[in-house]
């Protein structure tokens, strides 16, 4: 995730996919799905509004997500695993963004959200170099059972809490 711009909050939302880990954790993001990314900002992230997201994820089922696939965007500098269900993904990302509409995933700046699960950035040379060494692994297995909220501070992302999912 890059540096969210001032007018968007430093906060993201994740499901945590550890079987995965250490793809991104250069800057303290664990291997993950984001489900809303920017989200509040840390100051708007109070008491009030971690109840009503917990109370939302109330009612949402845990599911298993399965990674049996390497793939690219279409601009091609960026391979990840996808997710399936897909669906679930996108659903738990509706629900969320339905109840803070001013909090868009990625800023609005995609039409489509695609859920995925970023493993490389770059050259297609080093895509395909990472692709071949993980399809050999796939499927991963991941409980989606719980969210993770990130809070960017210094230019780093920390867990501020887990919520779980269908508690």
């Amino acid at each position: 995730m890059s540096r969210p711009t001032s007018e968007h909050g430093d906060t993201a939302l994740v499901l945590r996919v550890p079987e995965v880990e250490p793809p991104a954790a250069a800057l303290g993001v664990p291997a993950h799905v984001t489900v809303l990314y920017p989200f509040l900002t840390q100051q708007r992230y109070d008491g009030q509004a971690r109840d009503e997201l917990a109370a939302l994820l109330h009612d949402v089922a845990p599911t298993t997500l399965t990674f049996d696939r390497c793939t690219r965007f279409p601009d091609g500098d960026l391979c990840y695993l996808a997710p399936e269900p897909a669906e679930w993904c996108r659903r738990l990302t509706g629900l969320v963004w339905a109840r803070w509409p001013e909090a868009p995933p990625y800023g609005g700046a995609f039409a489509d959200v695609v859920p995925h699960l970023t493993v490389a950035h770059g050259r297609p040379a080093v895509l395909d170099e990472v692709e071949r060494a993980l399809t050999p692994a796939l499927p991963v297995r991941s409980r989606a059972g719980e969210l993770t909220v990130l809070a960017l501070a210094a230019g780093r992302w920390r867990v501020l809490e887990t919520l779980p999912l269908g508690a």
